[in-house]
């Protein structure tokens, strides 16, 4: 455990796994848990070098954020990481009422005792970039980076619509602490340290790749961080780490989709999905997995869709237990599941305890390895998606390899 280079608490699902994939391409050996590792668990782990928690904070009120974060912090600093990392989605979801980020560089300055919070969001490997204190995006991989607030998807978010792309102002709606800028000129010149900037948050601008090294000096050192997972990106470039290559992934037959996102990126994956051989099942209806099942058993794979549905957190448990009943039912060793929210709920209903990054699809988005002990997603291949993330034929890459 002295081997520690870091570890990080993702707000959601597949931004844990989009952490875990910017060290596991380094060369950097990382497991990712569904709860708190305890010291002696972490030792089982031969060479390891980093751990994340992968959390359900960004779907939570501040108060019930406070409940779960100090606890699983305190677990985490049981651990002696050097830094540890709130992982929150490159696109800042969050407001004052649910998932805020502003509780938690509250919470976690006050467990790590930080005087200052450096907070980094942008990350051009996945098409975000943050000039001057505002947050731009791009909706799907070849389209322009819109400014957040006229983000076709993200200004309509159903649960944290983005109406304002400047960073410190949406922050200082969350926390009382004050917030500075470390703004792109400074990177391009010589600004000095987090603490020059003259407050207890530093946000930081990311534009362009070569500006992650600066920013990885710049935090490097800091006991507790938040942001994208530009921070990872920035602490592999500071430290020397270069991409290494992953096997290429393959086909696995007949796989499982679960889509829980209301993003239109998923929405056009979902149409390609159809148009290319997926067959499409609600998961309305009592028979849902069996109709998966016989799919699935006649050799097709299966887009399991929750159109129509209300939200609410019941979508996300029945969608994993109809998964556990059928990879219990079939031979399907791959799984798909669409949708930050969806993901945590689908994992522990599988129970799932830790992944570990074993192939590469598209940025964010990485294929994992599942330990699920008596369980039938014990050993089998699973990828979660952000709503946000993945070409418009990512279903097909799953599927087919890449």
């Amino acid at each position: 455990m002295g081997d520690l280079l870091l570890s990080f608490y993702g707000d959601d699902f597949t931004g844990s796994t989009d952490a875990m994939e910017s060290l596991a391409r380094g060369g950097v050996r990382t497991v990712l848990f569904t709860e708190p590792p305890t010291p002696a668990q972490l030792a089982r782990y031969e060479g390891l070098q980093a751990f994340g928690v992968a959390g359900m904070t960004r779907a939570m009120p501040p108060e019930e954020m406070e409940r779960t974060l100090r606890p699983v912090f305190a677990a985490m600093r049981q651990c002696k990481p050097p830094i540890v990392h709130y992982k929150v989605c490159s696109t800042f979801d969050s407001s004052p009422t649910i998932g805020s980020i502003g509780r938690a560089i509250d919470v976690g300055a006050d467990v790590f005792g930080s005087s200052i919070v450096p907070v980094v969001v942008g990350a051009p490997s996945l098409g975000r970039y943050c000039v001057f204190g505002n947050l731009f995006a791009r909706c799907g991989k070849e389209s322009e980076p819109y400014r957040l607030d006229r983000h076709p998807s993200m200004s309509k978010h159903p649960t944290t619509p983005m109406d304002e792309a400047d960073l410190r102002v949406h922050l200082a709606k969350q926390t009382r602490k004050s917030i500075g800028l470390i703004h792109v000129l400074w990177l391009e010149g010589d600004g000095g340290g987090v603490a020059d900037a003259g407050a207890e948050v530093v946000l930081i601008d990311v534009l362009l790749e070569r500006h992650l090294q600066v920013v990885g000096r710049l935090i490097d050192g800091s006991p507790f961080v938040v942001g994208s997972s530009g921070v990872e990106s920035a602490l592999m470039a500071h430290w020397g780490f270069e991409a290494k290559p992953f096997p290429a992934v393959k086909s696995a037959g007949p796989i499982l989709a679960i889509c829980g996102s209301c993003s239109p990126v998923t929405a056009a994956q979902m149409e390609w999905a159809v148009t290319h051989g997926f067959s499409n099942v609600s998961f309305q209806g009592e028979d849902a997995a069996n109709r998966v099942i016989a799919a699935l058993r006649s050799g097709s794979s299966v887009m399991l869709n929750t159109r129509g549905a209300k939200a609410g957190y019941e979508i996300g448990p029945r969608l994993g237990r109809i998964a556990r009943e059928v990879l219990a039912a079939t031979k399907t060793r791959r799984l798909l599941v669409a949708g930050g929210d969806t993901s945590g709920e689908v994992a522990r209903a599988l129970g799932i305890e830790s992944l570990e990054m074993i192939g590469e699809l598209t940025r964010g988005a990485p294929l994992c390895r599942a330990t699920a002990p008596n369980s039938p997603a014990d050993g089998i291949e699973v990828t979660f998606k952000g709503g946000q993330i993945g070409p418009v034929d990512f279903f097909g890459q799953v599927r087919d390899g890449a």
